[in-house]
């Protein structure tokens, strides 16, 4: 099994496994956490479809062809750089300022402090694996509001570590409430 970590919980191989390790309202109430202010961002401000630049005075032809390139939310066009969209074909220059334009008023994006990044990690924590070598490995566990794959041949115990990690994120501990577990099995492993 090999594990590589980026931002709530995905694992390959089965398919797809997303727990859903920390519910914000509960969390935040708990740990008097500052979920919901300016240094964090919510669910619908994290996806915006690119349809939403229709009301920004983007045609829908353009649109598609953001789509069509891979491009398919506000975020998405906000991060594209111009000579990006400039290689689109029919997007024109004027096009790609009038888009980038757009994007920046739908995007509300803000820049944090150091400290303003550090004290949102302080709100993340780790949620045993069930095993203390493979915890060790893994920095202490899996780590909140993050993604993990997990992909390996078949046999190697992929399925067994996601229906033990359903058990151990629904469990209250002395630091977490316990979470919800979405299981999403695609291949027919169960």
């Amino acid at each position: 099994i090999q594990f590589k970590t980026k931002n709530t919980l995905f694992i390959q191989g089965i398919s797809l496994l997303y727990l859903a390790l920390l519910e914000m309202k509960s969390c935040a109430e708990e740990y008097q956490c500052s979920i919901g202010t300016d240094n964090t961002v919510s669910e619908a401000e994290t996806y915006q479809d690119v349809e939403i630049l229709q009301n920004h005075g983007i045609n829908v032809v353009d649109l598609r062809k953001l789509k069509s390139s891979g491009i398919c939310t506000v975020k998405g066009v906000y991060m594209t750089t111009k000579k990006k969209l400039l290689s689109i074909k029919g997007i024109s220059e004027a096009k790609a300022d009038k888009i980038k334009e757009a994007a920046a008023k739908v995007f509300n994006h803000t820049f944090s402090t150091a400290y303003e990044f550090c004290e949102a990690r302080k709100q993340i924590f780790r949620v045993s694996t069930g095993s203390e070598e493979l915890n060790k490995l893994m920095g202490g566990g899996l780590e909140s509001m993050s993604i993990t794959e997990v992909f390996g041949e078949y046999r190697t115990g992929k399925t067994q570590l996601s229906h033990t990690l359903c058990v151990t994120v629904q469990t209250p501990t002395s630091i977490y409430p316990g979470g919800k577990v979405i299981f999403i099995d695609t291949e027919n492993t169960l």
